[in-house]
């Protein structure tokens, strides 16, 4: 009986240790996922940080783009109402 009892109490024992390893050891794995996640993260930041003035650069020559376009098209503009007032004028 007294064998059985000490042997039941290092089972209990043994089964203790391991869930505190075990714990442990997921506390571990769970720091190393997220040293990785903020790692990613900034990474993409970085790049993210390296993108933004070509993307300025790229909408402001768009940009520019447009506005010639429209500087170029307000004579014409201009002449076709004039142009339509002097009909109906007549």
């Amino acid at each position: 009986m007294k064998k059985i009892m000490l042997s039941l109490i290092a089972v209990l024992c043994l089964a203790g240790f391991s869930a505190l390893s075990f714990a442990d050891e997921i506390g571990k794995m769970k720091a190393d996922v997220k040293g990785e996640k903020d790692k990613m993260k900034a990474d993409v930041m970085g790049e993210k940080d390296k993108m933004i003035p070509d993307v300025k650069g790229e909408k402001d020559k768009m940009k520019a783009g447009v506005i010639g376009e429209k500087d170029k098209m307000i004579p014409d503009v201009k002449g076709k109402a004039d142009e339509m007032k002097g009909m109906m004028g007549k």
